[in-house]
């Protein structure tokens, strides 16, 4: 009767401290053919959303001109810093503009809304040379996940590749799945997923390759890290320490 006492508590104790393992994946349920491809240019070339705030300086023979808009898009932040505050596209991919009031530029390229602002800057009030240049100020990027220093980080140059992002982070960790990275991107007003195998050559001409301004990258842990961080693992030295005891036990018992 206490061997059977002795095996049934046994039993209690292995059976409790194989847990269920954690699910350390975000998205887990998210099938590896969500998403949509195709929505970046080759060239990796960002557009101009809606909600972007951009960085316009003009410089034409016009001294009053290029003072207006050099004068136009700057205040003091919180912190007492003088910055610019940039001019934000609107809904209808419209930027409102001195002396010309709104000019659409929505889903152009930096070059291409250049070219539209100098065309009517020329057109409506400036004569001559005009010279126009456009920067994004809301260019960030976030990475998170199995990387060394997950953030979010300001990009300064609008031309940035995946694996720059991932350096910035500091690159995967050793739990990190290179073959199955997962980014988020919103076009439209749509939420778009997409994977990218790292291990294969064939992600260096992806259409995700090349970022755009706010997309999330996420490294997903593999299952090594998930076993390891499991209520199990933690639990299973004091699991095995206790087998032991009962073994002894059991065996002082029966040599009675």
């Amino acid at each position: 009767m206490k061997f059977k006492i002795i095996i049934y508590s046994l039993f209690l104790i292995i059976v409790s401290g194989c847990a269920r393992q954690r699910n350390l994946v975000y998205f887990s349920d998210l099938s590896n053919k969500d998403g949509r491809s195709g929505m970046i240019s080759g060239n990796g070339e960002s557009r101009i959303l809606k909600n972007d705030v951009l960085s316009l300086t003009v410089k034409t023979s016009s001294e009053a001109t290029n003072a207006l808009y050099a004068s136009n898009s700057s205040s003091i932040n919180a912190s007492g810093v003088y910055e610019k505050e940039g001019y934000r596209v609107n809904e209808l991919g419209m930027i409102n503009l001195p002396l010309l009031g709104e000019v659409k530029i929505g889903g152009l390229t930096l070059a291409e809304a250049e070219f539209a602002v100098t065309a009517a800057l020329k057109k409506n009030t400036v004569k001559g040379d005009v010279m126009v240049n456009i920067k994004f100020m809301n260019f960030r990027i976030t990475v998170i996940g199995e990387v060394n220093h997950p953030s979010t980080f300001s990009v300064q140059n609008e031309k940035i590749t995946l694996l720059e992002a991932l350096g910035m982070a500091g690159d995967m960790t050793a739990y990190g799945k290179r073959e199955n990275v997962l980014l988020i991107r919103e076009v439209d007003g749509e939420r778009v997923l997409a994977r990218v195998n790292l291990n294969h050559k064939e992600a260096l001409n992806s259409p995700y390759f090349y970022l755009r301004q706010n997309d999330v990258i996420y490294v997903e842990p593999d299952k090594a890290k998930s076993v390891e961080y499991s209520n199990s693992s933690r639990t299973m030295p004091l699991v095995v320490a206790t087998i032991s005891a009962v073994a002894v036990l059991a065996t002082a018992l029966l040599n009675r």
